[in-house]
């Protein structure tokens, strides 16, 4: 049986992985610059994370969630405790469009509204609500256009201000740092318009942390770089390392009710353990000091090559704006010089998302080949 064919692929079969490397089925070793669209936080097999599926699945695997599973508590602790999101409540899925379609659905339930307000080249996810509260007509088919959905530009307060005093709309949701989209961010007064102005009009604040979140912009969250307090902040892409994982964390001025989310797979137990050894090797081994440290270091030589039209992203969550599409280039760093790195919506940006302990040697040998390249 043919693969549905919606994946444009490179001729690259990996088979293994250790650390920031990647290899094929032919034994060549990658440069893994990209982490899987920023999944992997602590680098590939990290030996804490394979330690701890193995010790979990050997004893038990997946029950429902009609059943106690302490591990699911343990996660929702550390998390509080390393994000600083005191008070919050976390609700576990398993993906990042999950994550954001019960944001958007508890927004919903919270407000007895429906409308949704989002940002121009935002990236929310594929389902439902996410997609048509994502910025890309091409994948929101018919039955998504249902929802009810406006679409304003970064930075623009007074476009925000008019929607919400309408008095329709249940949430506004935006990435601090645009991930498909290209890196964007919207300025402190923008971020913090919409805070206020959405507890002013009973509206949910939705900070998207799918991508952001977990260190990666140089603190835990990409909102906590201003003076914002979100009702939900959805999380997925480095919360598991690799393994499928979610969730929402959640604001006390929402209640909880029975049945108003659920999930079959959302919160199992190797979904709990692997989860539990990504935030205990942040902490370790202090990641979110080394993403600071490394986009430094990043950035001060990406400033060198005259090429590089713009930096953008924060952290290690970073982008380089040519004035070229960047599809031959990523080819040839990953045909000819065995780097991983990323596209955007934005043709001309290379983006660049590696595992959260990737160290300087590694930047050393991207800017080198990058400069053979151009």
């Amino acid at each position: 049986m043919p693969l549905f064919d919606v994946y444009p692929l490179y001729n690259v079969t990996p088979v293994s992985a250790k650390g920031v490397h990647v290899y094929d089925d032919n034994g060549t070793e990658y440069l893994d610059l990209y982490g899987g669209h920023a999944v992997i936080s602590i680098g590939h097999a990290h030996p804490n994370y394979v330690e701890a599926l193995k010790s979990q699945v050997s004893k038990l695997g997946f029950y429902s969630n009609a059943i106690q599973n302490p591990l699911q508590k343990q996660l929702a602790d550390k998390i509080e405790s390393l994000s600083g999101c005191k008070d919050y409540e976390l609700f576990l899925c398993n993906s990042g469009a999950e994550a954001n379609e019960n944001a958007l659905k508890l927004a919903s339930f919270k407000t007895g509204k429906s409308r949704v307000v989002a940002f121009s080249n935002g990236f929310h996810g594929r389902t439902s609500a996410a997609v048509a509260a994502t910025d890309n007509k091409n994948i929101i088919a018919p039955i998504n256009a249902q929802q009810a959905v406006t679409i304003l530009p970064l930075n623009d307060i007074e476009g925000v201000k008019t929607e919400l005093e309408k008095g329709d709309v249940c949430a506004v949701i935006v990435e601090f740092i645009q991930g498909v989209g290209g890196l964007d961010q919207g300025s402190s007064e923008f971020f913090e318009a919409i805070d206020k102005l959405c507890k002013a009009n009973n509206t949910m604040f939705i900070a998207d942390e799918v991508q952001s979140g977990y260190g990666r912009s140089g603190k835990f969250f990409a909102f906590q770089h201003y003076n914002v307090t979100p009702d939900i902040i959805p999380i997925a892409k480095g919360m598991g390392n690799g393994f499928p994982i979610g969730g929402i964390l959640i604001h006390p001025n929402i209640e909880s009710k029975y049945g108003m989310l659920g999930t079959t797979f959302g919160g199992n137990h190797l979904a709990c353990a692997a989860g539990l050894a990504v935030l205990n090797t942040i902490e370790e081994e202090n990641l979110v000091e080394n993403v600071n440290s490394l986009s430094e270091y990043f950035i001060a030589i990406a400033k060198t090559i005259s090429q590089i039209k713009k930096i953008k992203g924060r952290g290690l969550m970073l982008g380089l704006e040519f004035d070229f599409e960047v599809g031959e280039l990523r080819k040839e760093l990953i045909y000819n010089h065995k780097i991983f790195t990323g596209g955007a919506s934005n043709k001309k940006l290379l983006r660049i998302l590696p595992p959260l302990n990737v160290k300087k040697e590694h930047i050393d040998q991207f800017f080198e080949a990058l400069k053979k390249v151009l």
